[in-house]
């Protein structure tokens, strides 16, 4: 009975994996270019069930992308922000995409490789450090209070969840690609409107979420849950 239990409450948390004990899933944490809170960020991800996880910098990750070893791995989790990306690196990158590779981007890699457009459409946006001809430039914003609103209340990552409050950055006057669909939305004055998408490119699910600057949001039971969830869905194991 208490077995059930735990079972239960682990379900309606949102963290009890779909997928047997021996079928964890195998992921790529991609990091670089950016400084961060390691300890607690990867505390964040020690919690997740059903998952390990290896971490890669930058410009290491570079050449385990281009390698067989890639192979191993079910998801790539993208936390980094690096400004170049060599002709090689991008064609094993659409590489992984077309064999179905899914990627999770979070926080501070939406400003990843600003010279590469096909970054855009992979990711879903695009943050804009100079002001171009259409666009920019983006801002960001630190330590401040974000009202999070859930948009799709039916989507696998963000079913039974509730709006909240997460104390992080912000990013503002950022582009995001039509074919994004939205999860998450705030109405923080400082933030562009959508912070939390879906996309597709080739045959790859992506996930970006804007959140995630440090230990306040890693420690946040919302977004710990939206990781978590997005590593999930994006693998198929959270339909």
């Amino acid at each position: 009975m208490k077995l059930i239990l735990v079972f239960s409450l682990l379900y309606c948390l949102g963290t009890l994996p779909i997928f047997g004990q021996n079928q964890q899933l195998n992921v790529l944490v991609v990091t670089g270019g950016h400084d961060f809170e390691r300890e607690s960020f990867f505390k964040m991800f020690d919690g997740f069930e059903g998952i390990v996880y290896r971490e890669s910098k930058h410009p290491d990750a570079d050449e385990l992308i281009k390698s067989k070893e890639i192979d191993a791995f079910d998801v790539l989790v993208f936390y980094d922000m690096p400004k170049t990306i060599g002709d090689d690196t991008k064609k094993a990158f659409i590489k992984l995409l077309k064999k179905g590779k899914s990627m999770v981007f979070l926080h501070h890699s939406l400003a990843s490789y600003p010279d590469w457009p096909e970054y855009t459409a992979i990711l879903g946006g695009k943050y804009f450090e100079k002001a171009t001809s259409t666009h920019g430039p983006s801002s960001y914003k630190h330590d401040v209070e974000v009202p999070v609103i859930i948009v799709d209340k039916d989507h696998p990552i963000t079913r039974d969840m509730n709006d909240f409050t997460i104390y992080d950055e912000v990013y503002g006057n950022y582009l995001v690609i039509p074919q994004a669909k939205p999860l998450l939305k705030t109405t923080h004055p400082e933030s562009s409107p959508v912070v939390g998408w879906t996309n597709h490119y080739k045959n790859a699910r992506i996930v970006y979420l804007q959140s995630g600057h440090d230990h306040y949001a890693y420690e946040n039971t919302n977004y710990s849950k939206l990781v978590y969830r997005s590593i999930l869905w994006v693998s198929g194991k959270l339909e």
